[in-house]
């Protein structure tokens, strides 16, 4: 072979590898996924619903596909994982999550939701204050949000946290242990707080001056670090969703229904006690994430101290999306 053709097959040959390395780049790109936990309730689920998070995301070729959860903590265990990339708890589930991995990283967070938890008892129970639970059965989600609430109700009316039995459950069957009478209260948040009250529940206590009760967004550190721009439009579109909740509740309530099968009174009920605003963590709920790490850690719940400001993270846009 001349020179020539030696060099025109050595052209041909490197032209051919790097269209297939931009085939296969292409193929990547129209392969990114976000892959974005949900529970049954909230902006998550209501943007999820509406569909534009799709439509934003398309021009950058990521597709999202959606994982519902039945609480918090398998959500954040799926994001420590690495099954999932994105989701939504309440505060106390990042905790553990955090001591069980530093991958975890809090992105956002919306304001405090007090009114939106609750220690319930049957209609007819005698039980009149959280001091009359001391030697009950409590059925509550272990490492949630209404987990922390009962600690910290407890410790203000006074009764030792190993003065009551607790019965760790999800939701659901925390419902039917309620409902049956095998236990004797019940620590949850809304919708299904917002669902036993309707149904007669009594309600000892709620969050309001006791927990702040604040809702986070949270991701893995190695998803933040490669995805700052789909996770910005992911809280720009949130943002979006959570205005037009606070502008119209009813409107939000009637659309949220047919998606959890819950009657859209008893959802309007719920989302007004919600907290809306989605945004970068501040300071003083950095500080109280701490304080709930603190206090699970005193009961020796939490296998190891944390430091909560090492997992929080800032999306450059994520300020624009505020």
């Amino acid at each position: 072979m001349s020179s020539f053709g030696l060099r025109a097959g050595r052209t041909l040959a490197a032209a051919l590898l790097l269209a297939s390395l931009g085939a296969a780049t292409a193929a990547d790109a129209a392969e990114r996924t976000l892959r974005i936990g949900f529970q049954k309730y909230g902006t998550l689920i209501l943007l999820k619903g509406k569909g534009s998070l799709e439509e934003k995301l398309k021009p950058l070729g990521v597709t999202v596909k959606w994982s519902e959860f039945q609480f918090g903590p398998p959500l954040l265990e799926a994001v420590n994982a690495g099954a999932i990339d994105f989701g939504t708890t309440g505060e106390a589930p990042p905790i553990f999550a955090q001591a069980a991995s530093p991958k975890l990283t809090y992105v956002a967070y919306d304001p405090p939701s007090p009114k939106a938890e609750a220690i319930l008892v049957p209609k007819g129970s005698a039980l009149q204050s959280v001091a009359d639970l001391k030697g009950k059965n409590i059925a509550v989600a272990k490492g949630s949000n209404s987990h922390y609430l009962l600690v910290k109700a407890l410790e203000k009316a006074g009764v030792s946290y190993g003065d009551v039995k607790l019965s760790f459950l999800t939701p659901a069957d925390a419902r039917s242990a309620f409902e049956s009478g095998k236990v004797d209260a019940w620590s949850v948040w809304d919708p299904f707080f917002a669902a036993a009250e309707a149904a007669g529940a009594r309600v000892l206590t709620t969050g309001e001056g006791v927990v702040e009760n604040h809702q986070f967004f949270l991701s893995s550190r190695d998803y933040v670090k490669d995805n700052e721009d789909v996770l910005a439009i992911v809280l720009a579109e949130l943002r979006k969703v959570e205005d037009w909740v606070a502008k119209d509740p009813k409107a939000a309530a009637e659309e949220l229904s047919p998606l959890v099968g819950i009657p859209a009174p008893l959802l309007t009920t719920a989302i007004s006690r919600l907290g809306l605003g989605v945004g970068p963590l501040k300071p003083e709920t950095i500080a109280a994430q701490q304080r709930i790490a603190d206090a699970f850690l005193e009961l020796k719940l939490l296998p190891k101290p944390i430091v909560v400001q090492d997992a929080v993270v800032t999306i450059k846009t994520a300020e624009a999306a505020r």
